[in-house]
Formats: structure tokens, C-alpha cells, sequence
């Protein structure tokens, strides 16, 4: 599994540096913050010619660098739980998301809010992927991701150990701004074609909705997120 990309590489080498095999960069790089970086981590490191990294690995945005590691380690989802609970974080379980774009996305906006975990299923769903792991551009760091065969059943799960199970909606729910929220909470999000399945959104205790003034669209899931993931927040640390 390859990392490229500035940002991707440099928070891997900083806070996960056993996960990486090697790291390869252009012969012309010369971005000082990454290079004392590796040589402080002892890395196994080497320079090569554009052709040979784009051979390597061909991607749009490699900024001269890439670093080979493991494959990504999803958290058990009863340690995350339990972790979850003792914590107070969120729990952002995504319903049938499949666009790694906003997956990144997702996991870099709450890496930046903190005290969030995410809940992805195995199946019709993006996992963790190459792409992932470039858009959330190190964000995988602070972000635990757990990969569950039901998320029904997690979301049941979760309710038994105290969790509020919220779903996102586009029409119907209640405002956010006007909703109290309880915690410890789950948050469902669904895909932007589909919505929440009908087997998950029965076990929703509450829905919420953005409220929008202006044009009747809708914003993407990861616009979403980050509104929700904010006044989540917000309302926490009253």
C-alpha cells in the first residue's frame, strides 16, 4: 500500500513511523521539514528519477514523494466502543458511502474537530484505500476506522452500552440548531442517492436535518459531516 503526497507522508513519519516500509522521493525534492523528518525516524530512504516514481506509483498530486506501508489496521469494533464510551467521543457510522473522495474528506474534517471514531460497513461500501488515505492527507493518524459486517447491528450494539442513535436526514428530521443533543451519540449518515437504509434507520432514536435557506439541493455527505461534526461539538463543550 502506497502514502503520496506531502502532508500524507510527513504525518505518517511522525506519528506512525512503524508502519512504513520504505519511502522513495524524486531527485530534485528538496522539502526540508520531510527530509530531517525521515533521517530523525532512520527510515529506509532513497531518491530516483520522476519516471521511475511515477513507475512506482502513477497518481495525480505525487509531490515527489511516496512511502510504501502496511495495509491499513481497522479497529476492532468492541475496543472502539468501548474506547468511544470511556472518552465521550462520537461514533460516525456511514451508511452505503461510496466515494473514497468523501471518505477522505470525512476523516480529515474530524481529525481536525477531534473526539470522533468512524463506523464503515464490509459490504457496497468504499473501504480504506489508496485514495482514501491521500484526500484525508494524515488525518487516518488521529481517526480510529472500524469495519463492521452489519451496521445495524453495531448501532444496537452501541444503544446497549448508552448510545444516542441519531440519522442525518434531508427532509423530515428535526432542525439541528434547535435540537439538544444527548451523548454518548452515534451519528448515521447515509449515501447521497439512497439515504439511510430502512433495516438502520429503524433503530434511530431521533433524525436531524441542515436547515437551508436557499436552494432546494442538498449539500454532499461530506459537507454534511463537517456542519454536523461542528455542532457536535459545539454543543459538547457547553
Amino acid at each position: 500500500m502506497f502514502l503520496y503526497g506531502k502532508n500524507s507522508v510527513l504525518e505518517r513519519v511522525k506519528n506512525n513511523p512503524k508502519s512504513i516500509k520504505r519511502i522513495i522521493v524524486q531527485d530534485n525534492f528538496d522539502d526540508s521539514r520531510i527530509t530531517e523528518a525521515i533521517k530523525l525516524s532512520k527510515l529506509p530512504f532513497e531518491r530516483v528519477a520522476e519516471n521511475k516514481l511515477l513507475r512506482i506509483k502513477r497518481a495525480d498530486r505525487l509531490q515527489g514523494i511516496i512511502a510504501e506501508v502496511d495495509e491499513f489496521k481497522y479497529v476492532d469494533f468492541n475496543d472502539l466502543l468501548s474506547e468511544a464510551k470511556e472518552n465521550n467521543k462520537t461514533l460516525i457510522l456511514l451508511d452505503s458511502l461510496n466515494d473514497p473522495h468523501n471518505l477522505g474528506t470525512i476523516i480529515r474534517t474530524l481529525a481536525c474537530f477531534g473526539d470522533f471514531a468512524v463506523v464503515i460497513p464490509k459490504h457496497e461500501s468504499c473501504e480504506i484505500n489508496e485514495t482514501v488515505l491521500h484526500v484525508a492527507s494524515g488525518a487516518e493518524n488521529f481517526i480510529p476506522v472500524s469495519i463492521v459486517t452489519n451496521l445495524s447491528t453495531s448501532l444496537i450494539a452501541a444503544k446497549k452500552e448508552g448510545f444516542w442513535a441519531v440519522g442525518a436526514v434531508v427532509d423530515g428530521g428535526s432542525d439541528i440548531n434547535n435540537t439538544e443533543l444527548t451523548f454518548p451519540l452515534c451519528l448515521v449518515l447515509g449515501s447521497e442517492g439512497k439515504g439511510i437504509r430502512p433495516g438502520l434507520e429503524k433503530q434511530l432514536e431521533l433524525k436531524v436535518k441542515i436547515p437551508m435557506a436557499g436552494a432546494s439541493l442538498s449539500f454532499n455527505v461530506a459537507m454534511a459531516c463537517s456542519i454536523f461534526a461542528y455542532e457536535i461539538n459545539r454543543q459538547k463543550k457547553r
